[in-house]
């Protein structure tokens, strides 16, 4: 039990789930549901063989978790969404062409993409991949699905990787931040203080950098947003769910672009060499926001700090 329990903001009148009466996955609330069945649900809803563990779409799961650290669910089934949004669209061809427009890559770039999501094996296991989601799926029989060649997985698993934005949904992150603006005495403060470096460290042996984030998700406009190191807004999730909201984090004038940060506070503060290092070889481009342009003179050369730092990095051990 949390001491401070009122820091809490849990709010249980908002979760009411409801569950699809043919394959038993849970909704936020009918209305969720009924918005699901009629873009991607229905296409993908697998009866009563959900609980089949030889069915194709379980087996695919499977896979994902056991090349995925640390395991996790959301990432692959954001790629089945997708798949059923393709099968019960009216219009596959305008789908294809609006997901297009958040990423045009080559294919050389997709598999600098690839090496980073998944790893020095990552040949083998988007091969296996794509064969499990024909196998699910057999995109050569419907198509709507035309598109899902080899080539085309890679480009979807691009755009996810490059485009997705985690989704954060820490309840215990949001209990950290209010608690820290309690008033309390020096002796409470130094427990509270112990109490969470201890529950961090605990968990961050289990989920990394992945402590506040449950998978991905494509935002119509949210996900198109460009970078900048020195960015006037900022991505939060007010209400610890799904639902996201831009915040501005300077007044922003009519005209400018709205920027966001592709860094974690972290890495934004860092060097310029370091900064564009990092988004060179994660986002595949080079930074020329005004904070980048205006250290243009900078020694292009890492300090010693941050090497340092670097050593203990989650990104470098994202592979």
């Amino acid at each position: 039990m949390l001491p401070r329990a009122e820091c809490c903001p849990v709010e249980a009148n908002l979760v009411h789930h409801t569950k699809c009466v043919r394959c038993g996955v849970l909704y936020c609330s009918s209305d969720c549901l009924s918005l699901a069945q009629n873009r991607y649900h229905a296409a993908i809803c697998m009866d009563a063989e959900v609980h089949n563990e030889k069915h194709p779409v379980n087996v695919l799961v499977e896979f994902w978790k056991k090349m995925h650290y640390p395991p996790e669910t959301c990432g692959i089934m954001l790629f089945v969404k997708i798949v059923g949004l393709f099968r019960q669209a009216a219009d596959p061809q305008a789908l294809q062409t609006q997901l297009q427009d958040f990423v045009h890559k080559s294919v050389n770039e997709d598999l600098l993409i690839f090496h980073k999501m998944l790893g020095e094996k990552f040949t083998l296991q988007i091969e296996q991949l794509y064969k499990l989601f024909c196998s699910a799926f057999d995109p050569e029989s419907d198509e709507r699905l035309q598109w899902l060649t080899p080539d085309g997985f890679k480009s979807l698993i691009a755009l996810v990787g490059t485009n997705g934005q985690g989704i954060g949904t820490s309840s215990f992150g949001d209990w950290v931040k209010n608690v820290a603006d309690c008033e309390m005495d020096d002796m409470e403060r130094r427990a509270v203080d112990e109490l969470i470096d201890d529950l961090y460290s605990k968990m961050d042996d289990v989920v990394g950098s992945f402590l506040n984030n449950e998978g991905s998700a494509l935002y119509a406009m949210q996900s198109k947003i460009n970078h900048s190191c020195a960015p006037n807004a900022e991505t939060v999730f007010p209400n610890s769910n799904h639902v996201l909201a831009l915040k501005a984090t300077r007044d922003i004038q009519p005209g400018e672009e709205i920027c966001i940060s592709y860094l974690d506070e972290c890495n934004v503060q860092r060097s310029r060499h370091t900064r564009q290092k990092i988004l060179k070889e994660y986002y595949l481009f080079v930074c020329q926001c005004a904070k980048c342009e205006s250290q243009i003179n900078e020694p292009d050369e890492t300090s010693e700090e941050e090497e340092d730092d670097d050593d203990d990095d989650g990104m470098e051990d994202s592979d």
